[in-house]
C-alpha cells in the first residue's frame, strides 16, 4: 500500500473515530438539538462552497430533493441526535461499537426494500455477529453500572435509524448522475433546514459556553462533517471502494481508544468483546461474492457503478 493511500486511510479513521469525543464534548455546553443544527450547517457549508468552486451543482429536481429529505432524516437528524442525547451521560466508547453495528441495520433495511434477492451465509452470519457484540456492549444482564440503559437505547436506536438510510439512499438516490459531494451537500443541507423547525420547541435550552466545547463543535461541523466527506471522496477515487471501506473498521477502535485515553471511559471485557465482534461482523457484511471468472473473449470494459455515500456519525 501506496504511502499517500495510508495517510489518506489514517487521516479519515482519525477524524470519523474522533466524532464521538467532540460530540461528548461539545455536550458539555450545547443541547443535542443545538448540537447537530449547528454541525450540519457548518457541514453543508463546507461542501457546498467548495463543490459549487468546482463547477458542481445541486439537483433541481423535486422528486430527488423528497428523497433528500427522507434521507436526511433518518441518516442524520434522528441519529445524530440520539447519539448527542445518549452521550450526555453515556460513553462515548459504547457509542462508538453501537454505531458499528450499523451495517446489520442497513441488511434488514434493504430485504424491506426489496433490494436483495439473496442474502448468503456470510451475510447471516455477519447479521447474528454484530447484534451479539451490541448486546455484549450493553450487557444487560448487569444489575449496575455508571452508564444508564437509557443512553444505550439512543445509542441502538440511532445506529438503526443509520443503517436504515444507507438502504434508503441506495434504492432511491444512487445512480441518479449527481455528484457525491451534491448529494451530501444537499442532504446535509435538508436536515439543516428540519433542525431548524424543531429548535424552537426541543433546542432553546442555555448555553453554557466553554472553550472546549465550541472549539469541539468547530471541529465536529467543519472537519468531522465537512472535510472528512471531501477527504472520503478522494480515498475512493484514488484508492477505490474496498480501501475507503477498511475506514469503517478502524475508526471504532480509534474512538475507543480516544475514550479510554481522553475521558477515562472504562474498557471492560464485555465492551472489548462486543467491539471484536462488531469489527467481525462488519468484515461479514461487507465481504462480496467472489467475482466470476472473466471470459476468454475479449470485451470491452464496463464501467463501475459509483461507490455508495458514507459517513460518520
Amino acid at each position: 500500500m501506496k504511502k499517500s493511500t495510508v495517510g489518506r486511510l489514517a487521516a479519515l479513521s482519525l477524524i470519523w473515530g474522533s466524532v464521538f469525543l467532540w460530540i461528548k464534548i461539545a455536550g458539555y455546553a450545547f443541547s443535542p438539538v443545538q448540537m447537530v443544527l449547528a454541525r450540519l450547517v457548518m457541514g453543508a457549508v463546507v461542501l457546498l462552497v467548495i463543490g459549487y468552486a468546482r463547477g458542481l451543482r445541486l439537483p433541481t429536481d423535486r422528486k430527488v430533493w423528497m428523497h433528500l429529505t427522507v434521507a436526511a432524516l433518518i441518516g442524520n437528524a434522528i441519529p445524530w441526535v440520539l447519539y448527542a442525547q445518549g452521550e450526555r451521560a453515556g460513553s462515548s466508547s459504547i457509542a462508538a461499537v453501537v454505531n458499528g453495528s450499523a451495517p446489520v441495520w442497513t441488511l434488514c433495511a434493504t430485504l424491506v426494500l426489496a433490494q436483495g434477492t439473496r442474502i448468503g451465509a456470510a451475510k447471516i452470519a455477519g447479521a447474528a455477529l454484530g447484534l451479539g457484540g451490541t448486546v455484549l456492549v450493553a450487557a444487560p444482564w448487569t444489575s449496575g453500572g455508571d452508564i444508564p440503559r437509557w443512553s444505550i437505547v439512543c445509542f441502538v436506536l440511532g445506529s438503526i435509524s443509520f443503517g436504515a438510510s444507507f438502504a434508503y439512499m441506495g434504492k432511491f438516490l444512487v445512480g441518479r448522475g449527481i455528484p457525491p459531494m451534491m448529494l451530501a451537500g444537499g442532504q446535509l443541507s435538508a436536515a439543516s433546514v428540519l433542525l431548524l423547525l424543531v429548535t424552537p420547541f426541543l433546542g432553546l435550552q442555555a448555553i453554557h459556553l466553554r472553550t472546549d466545547s465550541v472549539v469541539a463543535l468547530v471541529v465536529l461541523g467543519v472537519v468531522c462533517t465537512g472535510l472528512a466527506a471531501l477527504l472520503n471522496f478522494e480515498l475512493v477515487l484514488k484508492d477505490g471502494p474496498a480501501v475507503a471501506s477498511t475506514v469503517t473498521y478502524l475508526m471504532t477502535v480509534v474512538a475507543v481508544i480516544l475514550g479510554a485515553v481522553f475521558l477515562n471511559e472504562p474498557i471492560g471485557w464485555t465492551v472489548a468483546a462486543g467491539t471484536i465482534a462488531v469489527l467481525l461482523a462488519t468484515a461479514l457484511l461487507r465481504r462480496k461474492p467472489a467475482a466470476k471468472p472473466a471470459p476468454a473473449v475479449n470485451e470491452e470494459p464496463v464501467e463501475q457503478a459509483p461507490a455508495a455515500q458514507r459517513s460518520a456519525v
